[in-house]
């Protein structure tokens, strides 16, 4: 049975490699000196494989891009330092239960094959990302087979998963392996930096550090995507990656340093893996009980066809308090059912989440019912709907802030807020007078609500 025996944050800057800083690196000297003791931490592990995940690897949507060439190797010759130069035998049995194991919980990944597109000529070549930290580690220790992977654009939360699934190659293989998430952070920490400033940078790089140190798994997986934009950072899903795969492991951090001469952020890291843990694991990309419950009613309901008790762990407020509520699900970042009710139909928050998020897999119109095979690729939110107030005029909305409701009649139609594509409340309107089936030139009258989202 195989194990993870550690893991490890590396930055990936060339410049941190002297043929190609010449000198430059002297300015960045903590994150030399860093990745020194990284690699010599490795070293004394002498771990059979060593998983690099790697931002700079070819990227694909929705398909995570593993090498599957026998032998890896790459240069930094477009750096000018082509003398730096790595090769590694691929462990090619741990790339294929990977994939394997990946294909069972929804998520595709894997290799490509040879020139099915020309602009990746060299898809099994080792990017920086990938040579700069093994260039210090291969300094120390040699004796290892490579696995050399990329991200892609999933959600938080699936990469995550994702990461789970790496550990249970692992476990079903013989090795011990160290993963290695190749991670700058923020690119934009200075104005005089090559990619401009934002505020965001700073806090971005704070609060990923703090994460770290802490054990805060939560709060990274909470990140929002306009946050990590407008920090620009390079790395993060390495690192979310890195986490889930570690998840059935008891851990303790070990932080090395950081520092953004550059206007670039560098942080090295190790994560040290304690034992296996011996209860049985939390699914902590589920970010809240509203979310959680949500999708324990309906995985439960699509594979034994019950509908799940409350449970007694809930939060009061959702044991105690009467709300509409809507429940999302999305496949993949599109929408895969939404349904929901206006006002309280059940004797609590819990009941309603769990009676909608059945309706939304299982009863939405406009599409078949989820499928069991498909769960695993299932990312939820859930309003809760605070109480609507009659409005007299279009201007009184927001689409932000407001949910709208039109009523004609025992007609009815319902928007919810602050939607992807609904920017204008006109537009809102529109579309929820379509829901309703109520001509535009019928009289009709208007509620607006707001609501507390969980998840997405």
């Amino acid at each position: 049975m195989g194990k993870i025996i550690g893991s490890y944050i590396f930055p990936h800057p060339p410049l941190i490699v002297p043929e190609v800083g010449q000198g430059a690196e002297a300015r960045v000297i903590r994150t030399v000196e860093a990745a020194k003791k990284a690699a010599k931490s490795i070293a004394g592990k002498k771990p059979s494989t060593i998983i690099v995940i790697t931002p700079h690897a070819p990227l694909f949507q929705e398909y995570i891009y593993i090498s599957d060439a026998k032998v890896l190797k790459g240069n930094l010759e477009k750096f000018r330092a082509k003398d730096v130069s790595l090769a590694y035998e691929n462990n090619l049995d741990l790339v294929e239960k990977i994939i394997s194991i990946s294909k069972k919980h929804g998520i595709s990944a894997g290799g490509i094959e040879p020139g099915l597109f020309r602009g990746f000529w060299d898809l099994n070549k080792l990017d920086h990302g990938a040579i700069v930290p093994l260039y210090y580690i291969d300094k120390e220790y040699k004796d290892f087979k490579l696995v050399h992977m990329s991200i892609t654009n999933y959600p938080l939360e699936k990469l995550y998963k994702f990461g789970t699934c790496i550990s249970e190659a692992v476990k079903n293989s013989d090795e011990n392996v160290v993963i290695v998430a190749s991670s700058d952070l923020s690119h934009r920490l200075t104005h005089d930096g090559p990619y401009g400033y934002s505020e965001y940078g700073e806090k971005f790089d704070n609060l990923i550090v703090d994460c770290i140190k802490e054990k805060n798994i939560k709060e990274i997986l909470s990140i929002d995507d306009d946050f990590r934009e407008e920090a620009g950072e390079c790395g993060l899903a390495s690192i979310v990656i890195m986490l889930g795969a570690l998840d059935r492991y008891e851990t303790e951090p070990e932080f090395f340093s950081y520092e953004g001469p550059y206007g670039v952020g560098y942080m090295v890291s190790r994560i040290n893996v304690i034992k296996e843990k011996t209860a049985e694991k939390t699914e902590i990309y589920d970010k809240n009980p509203y979310v959680s419950l949500a999708k324990k009613a309906l995985e439960t309901y699509v594979i034994t066809g019950e509908i799940i008790g409350v449970p007694n762990d809930l939060p009061d407020e959702m044991l105690k308090n009467k709300a509409g509520t809507f429940v999302s699900i999305k496949k993949n970042g599109e929408l895969r059912g939404c349904i929901g009710t206006i006002l309280p139909t059940k004797e609590n928050i819990a009941l309603e989440i769990i009676s909608n998020a059945i309706s939304s897999g299982t009863r939405d119109p406009r599409f078949n019912a989820v499928r069991e095979d498909e769960l695993d690729s299932l990312s939820y939110s859930v309003d809760v709907l605070l109480e609507p107030e009659p409005i007299d005029s279009i201007e009184d909305l927001d689409v932000k802030k407001y949910g709208v409701i039109v009523r004609a009649g025992f007609r009815t139609g319902l928007l919810l807020p602050n939607l992807e594509g609904v920017d204008t409340p006109e537009e809102q309107v529109s579309i929820a007078l379509r829901k309703a089936g109520i001509s535009p030139k019928e009289n009709y009258s208007m509620e607006r609500f707001e609501v507390i989202r969980y998840g997405e």
